[in-house]
């Protein structure tokens, strides 16, 4: 996960050498984009729940039936997004902004990314039937095998080189939809060559069973939701910014390709986190869960600690990684600053959180999540962009977190005391 931000990171400085006005395009495709996400992880931590608990129980026949339904469903997710790519992309970017450079821009690459998401889909879902499993190693290859591939494509598609077409803007978006591809098919080939634990076959696939998608869905859509709130919020960020001015929305989009360095680890720990407490949940084992939080939080407050320290202390080098204008410099390092202070406060949620999704409670993140985005965030960084000054809206992010915590350690203290406590 770590390698994955930071081909996310990678992405936006090829995209930012190309113009100001490119960066704030993908910008503005990210909230499209985070929803693609959101099905596919949403759905990946449904089959994940499922297949961990069947395993901990020993009910094979119910873990191999979970992971057959969920590559159905995962092909399912891909059409959806493939009919948005072909006739919704221009109209989502259109109604962030009415720059036409960015709207040409911003359609390109949200059209690749979704019209072509089916890597994106399998790559996520065949993951998460590695980590299902304990095989964490080579769903690590898988993801590596993507942002590699990502990486060494994304300049020679972007400006031409090797005999490649100058593509611009589309051409991140075919680096990204090419590493995806050919993560996926490695993901696959791991899991039927070394996944001994279930059993991929085609003909089971195409026989889905109604109370197996009840199981995923039961925990996959409140995660589904809850990580959507991070489109919405993200899509209605971008209307507050832009009407201070599109270099502000930039920065927005430089500030979550540089945080995701260290929260993407976090979530990679979480998904091994998931699959060790639902295995602990079925196999009634206390101390398991109680070592596997106790590491988790340890670990989790220590990383969001560093990238705290980072962001105070160069954040005018991190944005320079992005070509920053000295408006860029201006806007964005006093965002920084102010943003990061709330990050080992997010660590503990993120981590109070996985015993939700574990333990089928992945309705207590949902509120947690709309506690955070919605009812505090948004409405607070609306209010506060109607003093005029741009430094008091990235406020809203260190006001939102803390409500956010305290909602995430009620709901814990609920879940943990009426399921591991008694064990």
């Amino acid at each position: 996960m770590l390698v994955q931000a930071l081909y996310n990171v990678v992405d936006s400085i090829f995209v930012a050498k190309i113009s100001e006005n490119a960066l704030t395009a993908v910008t503005l495709a990210f909230p499209m984009q985070n929803l693609m996400i959101a099905l596919a992880s949403g759905t990946g931590v449904g089959i994940n729940s499922l297949l961990s608990r069947s395993l901990g129980e020993k009910k094979y026949d119910r873990s191999d039936a979970a992971a057959n339904t969920g590559i159905l469903l995962t092909i399912m997710n891909f059409v959806v997004f493939l009919i948005i790519g072909i006739f919704g992309s221009r109209a989502f970017i259109a109604s962030q902004t009415s720059d036409t450079a960015i709207i040409e821009d911003g359609a390109a690459y949200l059209g690749i990314v979704a019209t072509l998401s089916l890597g994106l889909f399998c790559q996520v879902t065949f993951e998460r039937l590695l980590q299902s499993t304990g095989r964490t190693v080579y769903s690590m290859i898988s993801q590596l095998t993507g942002a590699v591939i990502n990486i060494i494509f994304d300049p020679i598609m972007i400006f031409g080189l090797l005999g490649c077409p100058k593509l611009g803007v589309a051409g991140a978006a075919y680096a990204t939809v090419l590493g995806q591809s050919i993560a996926a098919v490695v993901g696959l080939i791991l899991n039927i060559k070394y996944n001994h634990d279930i059993k991929i076959r085609l003909s089971n696939i195409f026989k889905p069973k109604a109370e197996i998608i009840g199981q995923i869905y039961m925990v996959g859509v409140p995660s589904i939701l809850m990580m959507s709130i991070g489109s919405i919020m993200t899509y209605l960020m971008n209307q507050i910014l832009i009407a201070f001015s599109t270099t502000a929305a930039a920065v927005f989009g430089v500030y979550f390709k540089l945080q995701s360095f260290f929260f993407m680890p976090i979530f990679g720990m979480n998904n091994g986190v998931i699959p060790v407490l639902a295995y602990n949940y079925g196999a009634r084992n206390k101390k398991r869960i109680d070592d596997s939080l106790k590491f988790a939080f340890a670990l989790a407050i220590t990383i969001m600690l560093v990238g705290t320290i980072v962001f105070e202390l160069i954040p005018g080098a991190l944005l320079k990684m992005f070509d920053a204008s000295d408006d860029m410099l201006a806007i964005g390092i006093p965002a920084l600053r102010i943003i990061a202070v709330h990050f080992p406060v997010a660590a503990a949620s993120i981590v109070m959180g996985s015993i939700f999704q574990a333990f089928a409670k992945s309705i207590y993140s949902l509120f947690v999540s709309i506690g955070r985005q919605l009812v505090v965030l948004i409405p607070v960084a609306y209010l506060l962009s109607l003093t005029g000054n741009l430094n008091a809206v990235w406020l809203a992010f260190p006001i939102s977190e803390v409500v956010s915590f305290i909602l995430s350690l009620v709901f814990f203290k609920i879940v943990y005391s009426s399921t591991v406590k008694k064990m």
